[in-house]
């Protein structure tokens, strides 16, 4: 009995050891956030294991700890008259005469602080670290700009700013690049505990306090007009960790009345707007609705989100065209190579994250089977597998004949080491380093464990004494194995089942839990013991997503999976017109599938791993589905 008693323990403590003891949250927050069913787990306490989500981790991980710091530094290091220790200057968005220089820096310190809370790496511990300590030095030596300053650029490009009533002039956004150096310096003081990040960041919050609160209403809200980022979130997160409700009075001034007025009254009033511009004013307001109770800012982040999905998003789970919301339901018009921005689909999920967590007692599965769809077929596959550091495309080409590797410009490159540093580089590099922070969230009492995303990982769930284990194929296999080691006692397990599932099973320990349905939560409640299995049987079919102003062209999915058509190197004029009756899976080939298009026979296989060839997506479409599950307008007829 106490052999095997040990024996269990080892264990456990074996399995835990895959989890790093660093806490992701070092610097707890003084307030609490109002209104929210669930949490998702520190990064720190889930850790991924082999499969290509850890894949594109490692290869992001390798750039992060070999990039030169000196380079990083010039920029702020010129700005605030200091010495530039012989670095060499970056191109692209970084170059010393691009005017929002300096953006790059905010992200890598995001990122830095989620792989040392996810992988406990000491080099990038010591990165951020050192990024801090040089930032510092740059605003202790002001140059003439006023107190809490910190930027890779004057400060007069605030005065034209508030000084052109909200006309846009290129590259002149200085809020955004403050969002992404705040939204950084707060990550690697609550991360990591440093007061050096902490002073430099109140600092400068206390600079942009001063900058806003002197201006007229109409002049703040003419500013507003440029894309700011997501300040007025990032200000919202300083009320919680300092208490200190003067955050709030900030974050309000970031309230853009002409974008999220009409969205409070749900009125779709994107047409032509920047997309990226707006996405972080809802997730502004959704992080103010938990702030301050106000029923106003959830209804626009949530009618936002709705209005987004349906009537602006692609199969991909992507959105924008040109980088701007074009007209309502119009996706078969707006298939070129300048769509899908990636950081639209970053900034979309963490909405998304946002709006679950006040929603997730709700038991349909909405907001997770969007955040699947999005994050396995454009984000995971927005990275080019075969660069060692892990670069990205800007946008994801949906023509007929698209190809992975768009840049801004539209022309076909990846980011690089340092002549790119575009916005999809630093969003990229963030998502590369996070797939393990959405997998697994928790109740505020810790009593319910939800499975939202099917990825093979290692949760330590310390607050009840608990390793799991989820292994899986997905989305090769229909099959998740999840191993419960510690018991833990009594608590339920809730797990998403998809709505592009059919007849699914969950098991425990061999035995069938009852009222198993698709697009719900499977709960069970059970005294869980060492050992306890749960087998989560997830069947697949290829579908069909029609476009959702044009029911005969369609995107092809096998379970939550888009395939695309392979074309090697051949040009498309138009979509070729697929035969739906003549898909075969090629057996044992993971999913590889064949088909007849336009007469002539097209392999079909995952678009996450389509690089480096001509591809299709968007099909016109004619017969039925071997085994056919066809979802036209799928967002609104299945998760409405």
């Amino acid at each position: 009995m106490f052999s095997s008693t040990l024996k269990c323990l080892v264990t456990v403590w074996s399995l835990a050891l895959l989890v790093p003891s660093v806490h992701s949250q070092a610097v707890k927050p003084l307030v609490a956030e109002q209104g929210v069913g669930a949490y998702p787990f520190d990064i720190s306490q889930v850790r991924l294991t082999p499969s290509r989500w850890l894949d594109n981790q490692g290869r992001t991980l390798t750039y992060l700890k070999w990039v030169d710091m000196d380079r990083l530094l010039y920029v702020f290091r010129v700005t605030h008259k200091l010495p530039t220790n012989g670095a060499a200057k970056n191109g692209g968005w970084d170059a010393p005469t691009w005017r929002f220089r300096g953006h790059i820096q905010g992200h890598l310190m995001t990122a830095w602080s989620q792989c040392y809370s996810q992988l406990g790496d000491p080099v990038c511990r010591e990165r951020a670290l050192t990024m801090v300590k040089e930032l510092a030095k740059c605003q202790a030596n002001p140059a003439g700009f006023k107190p809490g300053y910190l930027m890779g650029f004057p400060e007069s490009e605030f005065d034209e700013l508030e000084q052109r009533n909200g006309t846009i002039r290129s590259g002149n956004v200085p809020w955004y690049v403050v969002h992404k150096t705040m939204a950084g310096l707060l990550d690697v003081w609550r991360t990591l505990g440093d007061k050096t990040a902490e002073d430099v960041l109140l600092k400068l919050a206390s600079w942009a306090d001063i900058r806003t609160k002197r201006l007229p209403y109409a002049t703040m809200q003419s500013v507003l007009k440029i894309e700011f980022g997501g300040v007025g979130a990032v200000m919202v997160d300083l009320y919680y960790q300092t208490g200190d409700k003067r955050w709030l009075d900030v974050a309000a001034r970031f309230d853009h009345a002409a974008v999220i007025d009409p969205l409070s009254r749900n009125q779709d009033r994107l047409l032509d707007l920047h997309a990226n511009t707006q996405i972080p004013k809802w997730l502004s307001a959704i992080r103010e609705f938990k702030a301050t109770g106000k029923q106003r800012y959830k209804d626009i982040a949530a009618n936002a989100w709705q209005i987004v999905i349906n009537a602006h998003t692609y199969s991909i789970g992507g959105n924008s065209q040109g980088e701007a919301f074009r007209a309502a339901n119009m996706i078969s018009k707006q298939l070129t190579g300048a769509v899908n921005e990636g950081c639209n689909s970053y900034n979309m999920l963490k909405l998304t994250r946002e709006l679950w967590s006040v929603d997730a007692n709700a038991s349909n599965t909405t907001y997770f089977d969007y955040y699947e769809r999005t994050l396995l077929n454009h984000l995971l596959g927005q990275q080019n597998p075969h660069d060692p550091h892990g670069h990205v495309t800007y946008y994801t080409d949906l023509k007929p004949g698209g190809k992975r590797g768009h840049g801004p410009d539209g022309k076909l490159r990846y980011t690089d080491d340092y002549d790119s540093f575009w916005c999809c580089q630093g969003t990229g590099t963030e998502t590369n380093t996070k797939f393990a922070d959405s997998v697994y969230w928790r109740d505020g009492r810790s009593l319910t464990l939800y499975v939202n995303l099917f990825t093979p990982s290692v949760l330590s769930w310390r607050e009840r004494g608990v390793v799991v284990t989820q292994r899986t194929g997905f989305p090769t296999s229909d099959v998740s194995k999840i191993k419960v080691m510690g018991g833990g006692g009594e608590w339920t397990m809730k797990i998403r089942i998809p709505f592009w599932t059919f007849d699914a099973k969950v098991l425990v320990n061999g035995k069938p839990v009852e009222g198993v349905r698709t697009g719900k939560y499977a709960s069970i409640s059970r005294t869980w013991v060492d050992g306890d299995e749960v087998q989560i049987q997830l069947p697949m079919k290829l579908w069909t997503m029609a476009a959702n102003d044009r029911r005969d062209m369609a995107t092809l999915f096998y379970g939550p999976t888009v395939l695309s058509g392979n074309y090697g190197n051949q040009p498309l004029q138009t979509a070729p017109t697929l035969d739906l009756s003549s898909i075969k899976r090629v057996e044992g080939s993971g999913l590889q599938f064949t088909g007849m298009a336009d007469g002539k026979p097209v392999s079909l296989s995952q678009f996450y791993d389509a690089h480096g060839h001509t591809y299709n997506v968007y099909w016109v479409i004619k017969g039925s589905l071997p085994v056919s599950r066809t979802i036209s307008d799928q967002v609104e007829v299945e998760l409405l």
